[in-house]
């Protein structure tokens, strides 16, 4: 029977793992013998050295009746040998239950780590009568940097860069902003939204990893606000993709009968992911088995789908109600929108097919060095597109030329949705007369030369 932990480390004197107060309990009727346990720490390189096997069976940790009989070890001892690469290692501590104790310590201690390297531990027993011994106290890992896991290091300089990356897009946004405010059109306050939930989000991760980094405990409150703050930013984009999709505030001045779907589907999405985000990054994340995570990780996945079809079919509905009334200047914009989640798409699946490979390839965690990239790449992709769409609608002398100017009159049919809505009774169905009283009604003019439409 083991537990384990593991951390990576870089090699300086200032680097450790350090025993304080390991206690270990095991039951009062399971205390009438003595009985001793082990901890092991090993790097991922020498775990070949942890083991053996008899006649090429199943490797054991312990020293079967088998392998006692070939003489490579005594029953009941665990196994292992001097690692070739590393003198010294792995290091083995024992400590014993005595007779009629239910109590036995290990003694503190530091270690020092030399080599750069992703680092195990193992607490072992091979007494088959010890059951349910539980482990208490705190291992210290330390780096020349600070607390934080080798792996998760340099998130903290690139949670930094994101930050100054979205102060430099707020700073050029709320210009624009600030400049053609009388222009801003309902969409745009909706991007300032976005923009700002992600200067808060990339400031608190970083503080986040900072105060870990110090401390050598992570801070839950700074990561729950963090995790919040993702989350309702990652559902309010995609809620406004959507709706751009849609023709929101562009084409047509409201969602009409779907408003409540799209609404359910946002608020649906951020539960599973605030779920998701919150069991990954609070507490004790190592001990999150793969089927659990697949259960938490499986509903965020389907609705992200379902947001891309809903998506991709109301743009392709759209893209053809402007082309066949030929409004010019938005269908423009909105093939360079089209263009840019289509990007998105085919890179986002493209690095999910890396992603997969990366971790079948890894099982052991030796390649934590560039495990990082994982989570920052889909940062950095999000705030690619964040990015396009604040080049595409940016506020300007003319953007009401892209606002709905209630001539289009987008809201006759209910083809712009994935999910058909029954038909419309007659007194939900808009006069020419409200329509021209919706928001942005009195941004065009009928006159406007770029807008013709066939009749």
């Amino acid at each position: 029977s083991s537990s384990s932990s593991s951390s990576s480390s870089e090699s300086s004197q200032d680097s450790s793992i350090r025993f304080e107060k390991i206690t270990l309990q095991r039951p009062k009727d399971s205390s009438n013998f003595s009985s001793r346990v082990h901890a092991i720490v090993f790097e991922v390189d020498d775990r070949e050295t942890i083991g053996g096997s008899a006649y090429g069976g199943q490797r054991a940790v312990c020293c079967s009746p088998d392998l006692a009989k070939l003489g490579v070890c005594k029953q009941g001892e665990i196994i292992y040998r001097q690692s070739t690469k590393n003198p010294g290692w792995p290091q083995v501590f024992e400590t014993t239950f005595e007779v009629d104790e239910s109590e036995a310590t290990f003694a503190s201690r530091s270690i020092q780590i030399t080599k750069t390297g992703m680092y195990n531990l193992y607490f072992i027993h091979c007494d088959p009568s010890l059951n349910d011994v539980v482990v208490e106290g705190k291992t210290i890992w330390k780096n020349p940097t600070g607390y934080l896991p080798g792996r998760m290091a340099p998130l903290m300089n690139f949670y930094g860069f994101m930050s100054l990356a979205y102060v430099i897009l707020g700073i050029y946004w709320f210009s624009q902003y600030a400049r053609f405010w009388k222009e801003v059109i309902p969409l745009q306050n909706c991007i300032t939204l976005v923009i700002t939930l992600g200067m808060f989000e990339m400031a608190l991760w970083y503080f986040d990893y900072a105060e870990f980094n110090e401390t050598g405990v992570r801070p839950t409150g700074i990561t729950v606000w963090a995790v919040t703050f993702g989350t309702i930013k990652r559902t309010v984009s995609r809620l406004i993709i959507l709706m751009v999709s849609m023709g929101y505030g562009v084409v047509r001045p409201t969602l009409g009968g779907i408003t409540s779907k799209v609404i359910s589907l946002g608020a649906t999405f951020f539960l599973a992911s605030e779920v998701l985000e919150l069991v990954e990054n609070v507490g004790a994340i190592s001990d999150l088995s793969g089927k659990t995570r697949l259960l938490l990780v499986l509903p965020v996945a389907l609705l992200d789908a379902f947001f891309i079809l809903w998506i991709f079919n109301s743009l392709s509905a759209t893209l053809n109600k402007l082309q066949a009334r030929r409004i010019m200047v938005k269908l423009d914009i909105y093939r360079k929108f089209t263009n840019a989640l289509v990007v998105a798409v085919v890179v986002s699946v493209g690095w999910i097919c890396y992603e997969l490979y990366f971790k079948s390839k890894d099982a052991y965690n030796e390649h934590w060095q560039n495990a990082w990239i994982i989570p920052a790449f889909w940062q950095v992709l999000s705030f690619s597109v964040l990015c396009v769409i604040c080049i595409l609608w940016a506020p300007s002398h003319n953007s009401m030329r892209y606002a709905y100017s209630g001539d289009e009159d987008f809201d006759r049919d209910d083809t712009l949705t994935l999910i058909k809505p029954a038909p419309m009774p007659l007194n939900d169905i808009r006069s020419p007369a409200d329509a021209h009283e919706s928001q942005g009604g009195k941004g065009l003019s009928n006159g406007d030369p770029e807008e013709e439409k066939t009749a």
